[in-house]
Parts: structure tokens; C-alpha cells; sequence
């Protein structure tokens, strides 16, 4: 829908023109850089961000250094949104992989607006929903599925976050990071996606998929975790416009 279209974030799209004015005035647009940490776990949520555009990898650390993605999140979800139901630091780190921009919000402004405003605490709920459903089939994915497969997953979840581009700024450190195992093994899998052509040769840092071969070799995981999601949200969204007109809202200052 129009309004949809002007926000560019789809729980923010959802609300009513009249909650989300209660937004408006305190959200700033930032560019989201990649590769750019913009939270660490312990660390206290300074913001709370609503992505138009990139995607941002939550990413679990481990006492021993190891990390493992958790979850990816685009237009249709926040970061640091979770701090708003009660603790004040972050349970997971947010890294940058693909750049793009966001709306910035700080916390204190965000809850005062969710005070006055129901569809905002729903609005909470869809994205909690869509959040432990994604982390849920991630953990069962991880513990079932090949490293190929898992592989797979991810870089299409990355792919509908990328405009369209087939050419994804991930490096092998970076794929390593997503799925919590050592480079040499991201090499083998590499190189194992790379015959199968789900993978062309690309510059260094930078993977070319082939997105059709690339769904051949993911797991069901992908397909059933993106339409639970997308299911989650837009059934959300219709809740929680109750629908109201669209109208002119100015989003950024």
C-alpha cells in the first residue's frame, strides 16, 4: 500500500497515521554502514533502530569466542527493539551485513510514545512473534541440517534484503561468523557451492549466487521460516491498521 511505500519499515507501515505521529517527530534517518557494530551483547540499547533498507545479523558470542548468527533483520523487523519489554542490554550483537539506511529512535522516546498507544504495543508483539519464530527455526536448523544447507539459508535470507542485487558484500570470515564454524570448513563449502554453480567466481570479498540453484540446495528451513514471518508481519499489519486511511506523515528529520 501507499503508506507502506513512503515509510519503508513494515511494522512502522502498520501503525495508524495518529500512533505513528507519535513516532514521527524523534525518528532520525541514519545510514547503516556494513560491517558496523551497532550493538554489542551486554551492552545498553542507546537506540532502538527500524531498518528501510540492508540487513543486520544477530549474532551470539560464546565464552570461547565462537559466534553463530541467530537471526537476520530487514524492513520488517527493529533492532533493540526486545530492551523495550524490560531489559535495559542487549542479549545478542547487531552487525551490519548488507549497508543501508534505518530510523533511529531513542529508547526513552519510544516508550513514552508506547504508553499512549496500543498498536505500538502491538506492534511489539508482531515483532517479538516474528523474532522467536525466526530464532526457533535457526536453532532447530543448526541442529539438523548441513553446513551447505545452512549456508544456503542464509545467503537468501541475506538476498531478499538486497534489492535485488546478486552480488552479496560477504566475505569468508563473515560466513564463518553466520554459521559458527571454522574458516577452513567455509572453504570446503565455498568451493563445494562454487562446482555446483549455486556460487560463481566473484572478486574477493563478494559472492555472486546463482538464486535458483541456490534454493536447490537450501534446506525447507528458508521457505517455511520466510513465510511464517511474512505471514506474521502482514497479518499484524492488518490488525493493527484497523483500517485507517493513510496519510501524510513526515518520518525523519
Amino acid at each position: 500500500m501507499d503508506h507502506a511505500t513512503r515509510v519503508g519499515n513494515r511494522l512502522l507501515a502498520a501503525l495508524p497515521p495518529a500512533d505513528l505521529a507519535l513516532l514521527a517527530p524523534h525518528l532520525r534517518k541514519v545510514v547503516i554502514e556494513r560491517d558496523s557494530v551497532l550493538v554489542r551483547s551486554g551492552d545498553r540499547v542507546e537506540h532502538f533502530l527500524f531498518p528501510l533498507s540492508g540487513a543486520i545479523a544477530a549474532i551470539t558470542e560464546l565464552p570461547n569466542g565462537q559466534t553463530v548468527a541467530t537471526a537476520i533483520i530487514g524492513h520488517e523487523g527493529a533492532v533493540g527493539l526486545t530492551s523495550a519489554l524490560g531489559a535495559s542490554r542487549s542479549p545478542t550483537t547487531a552487525i551490519v551485513r548488507l549497508p543501508g539506511s534505518a530510523l533511529q529512535i531513542s529508547p526513552v522516546q519510544f516508550l513514552a510514545a508506547q504508553h499512549r498507544s496500543p498498536p505500538i504495543r502491538s506492534m511489539m508483539q508482531v515483532f517479538t512473534r516474528s523474532l522467536l519464530t525466526q530464532l526457533q527455526h535457526v536453532a532447530a536448523c543448526n541442529a539438523l541440517h548441513s553446513v551447505e544447507a545452512r549456508l544456503a539459508r542464509w545467503l537468501l535470507h541475506i538476498h531478499d534484503r538486497a534489492n535485488g542485487s546478486d552480488l552479496l558484500p560477504l566475505t569468508q570470515e563473515t560466513l564463518s561468523e553466520l554459521l559458527g564454524v571454522r574458516r577452513t570448513t567455509i572453504t570446503h563449502v565455498v568451493s563445494t557451492m562454487r562446482a555446483s554453480r549455486a556460487l560463481k567466481s566473484s572478486q574477493r570479498g563478494q559472492l555472486e549466487i546463482d538464486r535458483p540453484r541456490l534454493e536447490a540446495m537450501a534446506c525447507e528451513c528458508y521457505k517455511v521460516m520466510s513465510r511464517k514471518i511474512d505471514r506474521i508481519v502482514s497479518h499484524g499489519a492488518v490488525g493493527l491498521v484497523h483500517g485507517a486511511p493513510a496519510r501524510s506523515v513526515p518520518l525523519a528529520r
